[in-house]
């Protein structure tokens, strides 16, 4: 966890605000889990429990935590997009996932294309690598429930948000990470189907191919043609 400087004097609350924003978007404060006692934030920040009150107050206001009576509280969102973005998944179809899921990975994977780094090319490459594994597992014990098609899901997930993030774009990735338990749920009851192998057989290697060469077409192409056969999955 990154450290809480002590507030200088001047707008309190704006500055703990400020503060604790920072641990929430830096994700030293992950989402979903509590954050410190107020005893210790007031001890950390070294300003009155009143200060730390309003703080948390307008920080739960724009839905970023959520105060928790008898129980704490916790980070709900991190950042206000993301809270926008989390009430608004509660009304969609899997269809409209699918959708949205299209416009953000297609653009993502012609970013990429441009602007990916050794790193993005790594952790793209990682993430296949489990996948592939998962596959290979729970074809060899002929089991395809969600025991075995979540570590599957989870991979592919991971890879499609590396793609995402390789664009480095801060707000096309905030709001990719934001749909992903929506699409991790499409996909694990995809992964469960009773025709799951020649979904989960079929690679995301020549996504990737295109993005390492650096061909937007391609990799537009690629990101297109994956999503249509979930669209079409959906029909």
């Amino acid at each position: 966890m990154s450290e809480l400087a002590g507030i200088r004097r001047g707008s309190l609350c704006d500055e703990v605000i400020a503060q604790l924003r920072e641990q929430i978007s830096s994700g030293s404060w992950p989402v979903g889990e509590r954050i410190p006692p107020e005893s210790e934030l007031i001890e950390r920040l070294q300003v009155g429990r009143g200060t730390v009150r309003e703080a948390i107050k307008a920080l739960a206001h724009i839905g970023l935590l959520e105060v928790r009576q008898g129980d704490g509280t916790y980070v709900k969102s991190r950042s206000e997009l993301a809270g926008a973005l989390r009430r608004q998944m509660s009304n969609v179809t899997d269809v409209h996932v699918q959708e949205v899921r299209r416009a953000l990975e297609v653009e993502g994977a012609r970013l990429a294309a441009k602007r990916h780094t050794p790193e993005d090319l790594r952790a793209m490459a990682d993430a296949l690598d489990e996948r592939d594994m998962a596959s290979a597992v729970a074809r060899q014990l002929g089991r395809w429930d969600e025991s075995w098609g979540l570590p599957w899901v989870e991979a592919d997930v991971r890879f499609h948000q590396a793609v995402v993030a390789a664009s480095h774009n801060p707000m096309l990735t905030e709001m990719y990470l934001e749909m992903s338990t929506e699409l991790s749920s499409v996909l694990l009851r995809f992964a469960t189907e009773e025709d799951h192998e020649p979904f989960l057989v079929r690679g995301h290697r020549t996504l990737l191919d295109a993005i390492r060469a650096g061909d937007e077409q391609a990799a537009v192409l690629e990101a297109m043609h994956n999503v249509e056969d979930a669209l079409e999955r959906l029909s």
